[in-house]
């Protein structure tokens, strides 16, 4: 008798994918409901700000503005065109500040061997959870008798000492985003450097600063936005003639007729600049952000 083949078993028919497009459908439609459940508000706030005062009492926040108009805009404009400025005048030397002293921060820490340096990372970057409540009384009494003496220069004592704030709290964050970014530096590129005769100035300048473009997009994102945004430092350390726009939107507000109009105008206007920056560097910020954050 010959022996009978073995039998081989029957390979089971793979399961169609059917379930792809369903889940496909699925992110996407959250996605959708997610996105106009953001956009809602905007909506209620862009259309407000074209609708008269009258208006806005006597139609829901739904309805579209019958006539459109830029009355809101105008007053709005008016009253905070100066602490529209202030902001300028604040937010640009903070950003650029913290940026430049968060790089060199940055390159200390991730190239520069030194006694000590695995315990001044850490502690700069605790100052990032020390909440501003927490050292607020403190801080204005270290900062009253320099405004003072700010003031008696002729110079605007309340923008100095938010700008000194602003990049001092800002330092643990750029601190932290610079050495994440240095680390992928190759060592053999400042080594060639020394040989040549470049010194801690020199290899900064010349190697390191060149490439950091990355670096200093997030960085500058970052802080634009967070002092643009900041109202407890504006509210605390300036005076009316040096608020930022965050504290003179607050006073729109008024105490007996609110003029919603002119609040959701100074609204758009107050978020006009980071809007443009996000429009203008957005596609670099998250390239920037991942710089450093893997390794090989």
């Amino acid at each position: 008798m010959s022996a009978s083949a073995p039998s081989l078993p029957i390979p089971s028919a793979q399961p169609k994918r059917t379930s792809l497009p369903f889940r496909r459908t699925a992110v996407y439609g959250g996605l959708v409901i997610a996105s106009l459940m953001f956009l809602i508000p905007v909506y209620i706030v862009l259309i407000t700000s074209f609708k008269t005062n009258l208006e806005v009492a006597n139609t829901t926040m739904w309805e579209a503005p019958s006539s459109w108009t830029l009355d809101g805009y105008t007053t709005a404009f008016e009253r905070l065109s100066r602490n529209f400025a202030n902001s300028l005048l604040l937010v640009i030397p903070a950003t650029f500040l913290s940026a430049v002293f968060g790089s060199l921060n940055g390159y200390v820490l991730a190239k520069w061997r030194f006694p000590g340096a695995n315990i001044i990372f850490p502690l700069m970057l605790f100052g990032m959870f020390i909440p501003y409540q927490a050292i607020l009384i403190p801080l204005v009494s270290f900062l009253n008798p320099m405004v003072t003496f700010i003031n008696g220069l002729s110079l605007p004592g309340g923008l100095v000492a938010l700008i000194l704030v602003h990049v001092i709290y800002g330092l643990p964050i750029t601190t932290l985003i610079f050495r994440n970014y240095y680390t992928e530096v190759p060592d053999e590129m400042l080594e060639a450097g020394s040989i040549d005769g470049a010194g801690f100035w020199g290899l900064y300048w010349y190697i390191v600063l060149p490439i950091s473009l990355p670096g200093f997009v997030v960085v500058i994102i970052w802080q634009f936005t967070q002092i643009w945004n900041e109202f407890l430092f504006g509210v605390t350390l300036s005076n009316p003639q040096t608020q930022p726009i965050t504290v003179a939107l607050q006073n729109l507000a008024g105490s007996q007729i609110a003029d919603y109009n002119v609040q959701m105008a100074g609204a758009i206007i107050a978020a006009l600049p980071t809007l443009l920056v996000y429009i203008f560097l957005g596609r670099y910020f998250i390239r920037g952000l991942l710089a450093g954050s893997v390794k090989g």
